[in-house]
């Protein structure tokens, strides 16, 4: 063989050595593709989507909202809170108005003496059973502030008594006659007033209330006026 043809053949098993290098490359590049790619992929996926989120719902359905109980009261707090729910006018009234102011109130342009008779009279017929101050006010048609301080007024002169009442669902006062005013509508037509002789007068005199036909007129008189329609 010659040097040539030695040469030849050196070159030839190169090339297929060469070959086979590349073939050794190839493969174990595509099994680190497929276990750097799909595989730890699918795993991790796994792992990060699927399990945990079946393990988040199993908590959030084992454990139950914790459930607030109301906060107990104590007595007072409960005699105060009854005390705000049955408020009414004349409580916010009794707490912003002096004594003074109750007992001196006065209503723009009207008798006081006449409307505390007017009053007297129309309870005076309800007796003991009273009346709504409500009803009464719309009677005599007053406003409900006028009604409520008069209430008050008629209340510490002690003419009437106030009974605290639930009325339709609203707290408000029942109205009682408690004493009936001295009035002078009585002894108004009364011959003694303008009598000429008064100073006479005496039970065991010569003039006497006890034989004075002008008194006696009187009282007859009176007596045969109608009463006041009930």
């Amino acid at each position: 063989m010659t040097e040539i043809d030695e040469a030849t053949k050196i070159k030839m098993e190169i090339a297929e050595l060469k070959k086979k290098t590349k073939i050794l490359e190839a493969k174990p590049a595509k099994k680190v593709a497929k276990k750097a790619g799909a595989k730890p992929a699918k795993k991790v996926a796994k792992k990060a989507g699927a399990k945990p989120a079946k393990k988040v719902a199993k908590k959030a359905e084992a454990k139950p909202a914790k459930v607030v109980k109301p906060k107990k009261l104590t007595k007072k707090e409960l005699a105060e809170a009854k005390r705000i729910a049955e408020r009414t006018v004349e409580d916010e009234l009794e707490e912003q108005l002096t004594e003074s102011e109750i007992e001196n109130f006065q209503i723009e342009k009207v008798d006081m003496e006449r409307l505390t008779n007017k009053i007297c009279d129309i309870l005076a017929e309800r007796e003991s059973d009273g009346m709504l101050q409500s009803e009464l006010w719309k009677k005599l048609k007053l406003s409900g502030r006028d009604g409520s301080r008069l209430s008050l007024k008629l209340e510490r002169m002690g003419t009437i008594t106030r009974e605290k009442l639930l009325e339709n669902d609203r707290w408000t006062y029942k109205l009682i006659l408690k004493k009936t005013p001295i009035s002078t509508q009585s002894i108004e037509n009364s011959p003694c007033l303008v009598c000429t002789v008064e100073q006479k007068c005496s039970l065991d005199g010569e003039i006497s209330p006890k034989t004075c036909q002008l008194i006696e007129d009187w009282v007859i008189a009176e007596f045969k006026k109608p009463l006041k329609a009930k």
